[in-house]
């Protein structure tokens, strides 16, 4: 029975390190310096598990004493040498020069006494007695042969609790998961013949190292979608920032004719649309200095400065219907404004009457929308290049900042619909 659940744990020891070198060798993101150490790592587990299974299907059989005791030496060398490795990761991962470090001389110091210990014991009878039946126990001298790697495993244990700060804390508990169930099995494979313990705790010891690549692989994918999303968002500000220093020529210089001809027409309507042209102009540089969600009502206000600007350009040629009830949410800043201009300048058809745009809102259970409606010309998706940049860019960013959407459908009476979606934040955001 006992033989039984030895192979059972070698088993899964002998996959585990399979696993993990194929994981080693396939894994993308790992750096080239943390990819041979784990190779080396798993490849001694390997090895370890092999001089296992060796001694565990001959111990019992009458074999000269030289082959066993082969087999028993690179048993207790490959069992061992994960210990001062464990030492060279922690250096590395604290980012402390491995060949001037003292930690490094002692934990090879503590080694080089096993392997002296080792090589003097493990060829003659001190480790192992035979008995009459050609059946080898353990002899009292196998303490001493443990007490050079309990130290190094003090010595490990005493390093990562030293260099905590320096640590993340996976990268913590990991160490403590690798060091600790095999320093107290060892402890107890002093005193008791506990084998099977020291093998759980070998193979705890592979485990904690595997998942250490795996979460460390985890956590730099996810660095890295965080710098892409950052550098799509970046790349969206920087895009909208154009789009406000590169206003329309003409539109400015219309607004300005306007403003002069109005000043002897009607001076009230020439201030009044000096104080909305100031006021969008205003808008849209503060939204240039803010990248995080605004408050809907002051993209709302931005708009009403806008469409009164063009109002005042196109007289009785343009229709603002307003119908937004709905404005406890947040969007990106230069989201509805946009949207709105769009519909103005690529929509409407000069000449064919009035021009007709309707900005709702409404809230659903989950979310909030706007609703931009015009009755124009429609939306091309073959059309002007310039009105498609902005509300990809205005979809690329409402996605990054919001999770939010942009649709646009065709108006049943002819004209564009353009529907923003912003999903409620969660409870705590609120």
């Amino acid at each position: 029975m006992n033989e039984c659940v030895y192979f059972s744990i070698l088993g899964a020891a002998l996959l585990l390190s399979l696993l993990g070198m194929c994981f080693v060798a396939l894994i993308p993101g790992l750096d080239r310096w943390s990819k041979r150490f784990f190779l080396a790592y798993f490849v001694v587990i390997l090895l370890s598990c092999l001089s296992c299974s060796a001694d565990l299907m001959l111990y019992k059989d009458p074999i000269p004493k030289t082959v066993y005791f082969s087999i028993l030496f690179l048993e207790c060398l490959f069992l061992a040498l994960p210990m001062p490795m464990l030492t060279v990761y922690l250096l590395h991962c604290c980012g402390e020069p491995i060949r001037k470090s003292k930690l490094l001389y002692a934990a090879l110091g503590l080694w080089a006494a096993y392997l002296v210990l080792l090589a003097c014991l493990v060829f003659t009878d001190s480790l192992y007695d035979v008995t009459p039946d050609n059946q080898y126990i353990r002899a009292p001298m196998y303490p001493i042969l443990l007490l050079p790697v309990v130290a190094l495993l003090m010595l490990n244990l005493a390093a990562v609790i030293r260099r905590r700060a320096r640590l993340s804390r996976k990268t913590f508990l990991s160490f403590h998961l690798a060091i600790v169930p095999l320093l107290v099995s060892l402890i107890v494979l002093m005193f008791v013949e506990s084998f099977l313990f020291f093998d759980i705790s070998f193979i705890l010891s592979a485990l904690s190292m595997y998942l250490l690549i795996l979460l460390d692989q985890i956590e730099q994918d996810q660095n890295r979608r965080q710098e892409l999303v950052r550098q799509q968002l970046e790349i969206a500000n920087q895009r909208v920032s154009l789009t406000v220093l590169q206003m329309r020529p003409h539109f400015i210089y219309n607004i300005l004719s306007s403003i002069y001809c109005l000043c002897e027409q009607d001076p009230k309507l020439a201030g009044q649309v000096v104080l909305d042209f100031t006021a969008y102009l205003r808008k849209n540089f503060n939204a240039v200095a803010s990248s995080a969600p605004v408050p809907f009502s002051s993209e709302l206000e931005h708009t009403r400065a806008y469409l009164a600007v063009e109002k005042a350009l196109y007289e009785e040629g343009l229709q603002v219907e307003y119908d937004t009830p709905h404005i406890m949410f947040r969007v990106p800043p230069l989201t509805l404004q946009p949207i709105v201009e769009n519909a103005v300048k690529h929509g409407r058809i000069p000449y064919a009457g009035l021009f007709h745009i309707s900005i709702q809102t409404r809230k659903t259970p989950s979310s909030s929308e706007i609703v931009v409606t015009d009755d124009g010309r429609g939306f091309d998706p073959a059309g002007d290049s310039e009105g498609h940049l902005a509300l990809n860019n205005i979809r690329q960013r409402l996605e990054i900042l919001c999770g939010g959407s942009l649709t646009i459908t065709p108006n049943e009476g002819g004209g564009t619909v353009v529907t923003l979606t912003i999903p409620d934040p969660p409870a705590e955001e609120a």
